[in-house]
């Protein structure tokens, strides 16, 4: 007797959550060099397939799906987004970084590297805080940081918001490696933190490239 199984197939980074992602991500990390092993654990935790049913998908069935998870995880430079909705509470991207509060600043920093892993949803919690004020010009305030994090919140955030933010930092690091720091802008950041973004380069693309990379080399 067959059985039925209803999957449910993400079109979008939106229908990823960070929590989904780090437990992908850390499950895969075990078998870097097994494509086969790796194709499956996506199945499993963006799809709901369980690892036992990948092996009995027909060719065609085993291949639409790595299709249609391709069609949109090719992308991950996604826009930042200055807002996102949590329980009901409005939070805005810190809004200055070249004013941003020391103790954020510290905090962050403390962490140095700025990638999707354990850390970063605190990293997310610092940045995002509740918004406080709107004004006319797209010009907003937050709440002041109080050293509060409170990451959990984020664990549940879509992959858009994050690679958003993510990519936001990859490409200061980009002009922080492709020109000279007094040139790259005229807004002076923190010492520390331009040497984070620059150390940062590498593990930023390590954090999201594995992926899709290794699900690509299986369509080959």
């Amino acid at each position: 007797m067959q059985k039925e199984i209803e999957l449910k197939v993400p079109t979008s980074y939106a229908d990823i959550t960070l929590r989904k992602w780090l437990a992908m991500s850390k499950d895969m990390a075990n078998y870097k060099d097994e494509e086969e092993a790796v194709t499956a654990l996506m199945f499993m935790h963006l799809c709901g397939l369980e690892a036992e049913y990948t092996q009995k998908l027909s060719i065609d069935s085993y291949n639409t799906l790595k299709a249609e998870l391709l069609s949109f995880m090719n992308n991950t430079d996604l826009p930042l987004q200055q807002f996102v909705t949590i329980d009901g509470v409005e939070y805005g991207f810190e809004p200055n970084l070249s004013e941003m509060a020391y103790g954020a600043y510290s905090d962050i920093t403390a962490f140095k590297n700025l990638a999707i892993d354990d850390n970063w949803a605190k990293i997310m919690s610092i940045l995002y805080r509740p918004v406080t004020d709107k004004r006319k010009k797209g010009m907003y305030s937050i709440k002041t940081y109080d050293g509060k994090i409170e990451s959990d919140k984020f664990l549940d955030v879509s992959m858009d918001v994050h690679f958003g933010a993510l990519f936001f930092f990859v490409h200061l690091s980009m002009d922080l490696l492709n020109f000279t720091l007094n040139s790259m802008t005229q807004t002076e950041y923190p010492a520390n933190m331009k040497l984070i973004l620059e150390r940062s380069g590498a593990l930023i693309q390590q954090s999201y490239l594995s992926p899709m990379e290794t699900l690509q080399k299986s369509m080959k």
